[in-house]
């Protein structure tokens, strides 16, 4: 998928963006839409945009098929005659590093500095320590080879530790746009009888957390005390038959557990409105900073996630919200249940974690960071090509 701006300017430098664009919806895909709609970009730059996603649906990332090698070749084609007749100067890269996807990537990488094309690459997943073979640590090398790098947070970097250098490391956080319902109706206050909800949204995805999470409740359950758990999102390896299996072995009935579905635009909002409570209880491997969190300390939520990837860079343990370690249910259940029990606590971290939000985590924030770390280094290729 090509896609241009209405309008170019000439006297502009040349960007050509190879970035991901849904479907399927995830953190990157959502952050590149937002820059191809970043009217900041499109004025600062003359930009060039194209889809180099080629899974369609959440089931099909990581996974290698014939219709995926067939996409990689369209993506080349495309990419090539940007090269040929646009002949851009600068390339931002939202480089996969893991899977059959980096192997694309890399003959991507070799063609684009084949042209002359001044790489900077901004990465939206992780998994390169984790990845010791040889031949691997020989691409990743190659790759990386005096590259700057856009990573979402300092608590990513030792991913990469061992083939860029922190000098050649810039931070720029994902941001989110204001939603807060758009101006349309809100849910009137809940009653003080009513228990308190949690919400998990996310695709059904185990390492998600979705298993944790019901078990956790499970045990709230045992101890008696009073809740509900709204689970929002598109089904991944977990179906929704194996989902309401999970719940009828833990008994949980459906006044305590339901399962929406996917839910977008306003009745998404409106999932937030009713929530107290946000959780996300991740041992996602490639998890680096996930939006949905971004979403919820918008809606002033106090949010229980888990260390992994950026995640501490968003939840500050015992400030706007809690981190347990990942997999210990236990751990989240008694956290759930002390946000449960304490009800000035919760409105107290949900005011903390809206202010954060506004402070470093709204789009117009992305957007900015962004466009200045591409003005920055494309003032330090002229430099290098001056001397």
């Amino acid at each position: 998928m090509l896609l241009q701006p209405s309008m170019k300017n000439s006297s502009l430098d040349k960007f050509l963006f190879l970035l991901h664009i849904p479907p399927p919806v995830h953190g990157s895909s959502m952050v590149g839409l937002s820059i191809v709609e970043s009217k900041l970009v499109n004025e600062s730059f003359d930009c060039r945009f194209i889809n180099v996603l080629a899974s369609k649906n959440i089931t099909e990332t990581g996974r290698f098929s014939l219709s995926k090698l067939w996409g990689a070749v369209r993506i080349f084609i495309k990419i090539l005659r940007e090269l040929v007749f646009d002949r851009p100067k600068y390339g931002y890269f939202a480089l996969t590093t893991t899977g059959f996807a980096f192997y694309r990537d890399f003959i991507v990488v070799i063609f684009m500095r084949v042209f002359g094309v001044r790489l900077i690459f901004h990465l939206h997943n992780k998994g390169i320590s984790q990845r010791h073979g040889r031949f691997n640590r020989r691409l990743y090398s190659v790759v990386f080879k005096k590259a700057k790098v856009i990573l979402l947070s300092p608590q990513l970097y030792t991913d990469i530790s061992a083939y860029v250098d922190k000098k050649q490391v810039l931070y720029c956080a994902n941001g989110i746009k204001r939603s807060l319902t758009n101006g349309l109706p809100v849910p009137t206050k809940k009653s003080e009888e009513a228990p308190v909800q949690f919400l998990f949204l996310s695709n059904l995805i185990e390492s998600k957390g979705v298993f944790d999470l019901l078990e956790a409740c499970s045990i709230l359950k045992k101890r008696d005390v009073k809740f509900s758990c709204v689970f929002i999102g598109g089904e991944g390896d977990i179906d929704k038959a194996s989902f309401m299996a999970k719940c009828k072995e833990l008994s949980l009935d459906c006044n305590e557990v339901k399962y929406l579905g996917r839910k977008f635009g306003h009745e998404k909002d409106l999932a937030f409105c009713y929530a107290d409570i946000f959780v996300l209880p991740t041992y996602y491997h490639n998890e680096c900073l996930p939006l949905v969190l971004l979403e919820a300390m918008q809606y002033g939520l106090p949010t229980i996630s888990c260390p992994e990837g950026g995640i501490a860079d968003i939840v500050q343990d015992g400030v706007n919200g809690y981190l347990v370690m990942q997999r210990d249910v236990n751990s989240l259940a008694d956290r759930m249940e002390a946000l449960i029990q304490n009800k000035k606590l919760r409105e107290m971290m949900g005011e903390k974690a809206r202010a954060q939000f506004e402070k470093k985590f709204t789009f117009d924030v992305f957007e900015r960071t962004l466009t200045d770390i591409l003005k920055e280094f494309v003032t330090e290729c002229k430099k290098d090509d001056e001397q």
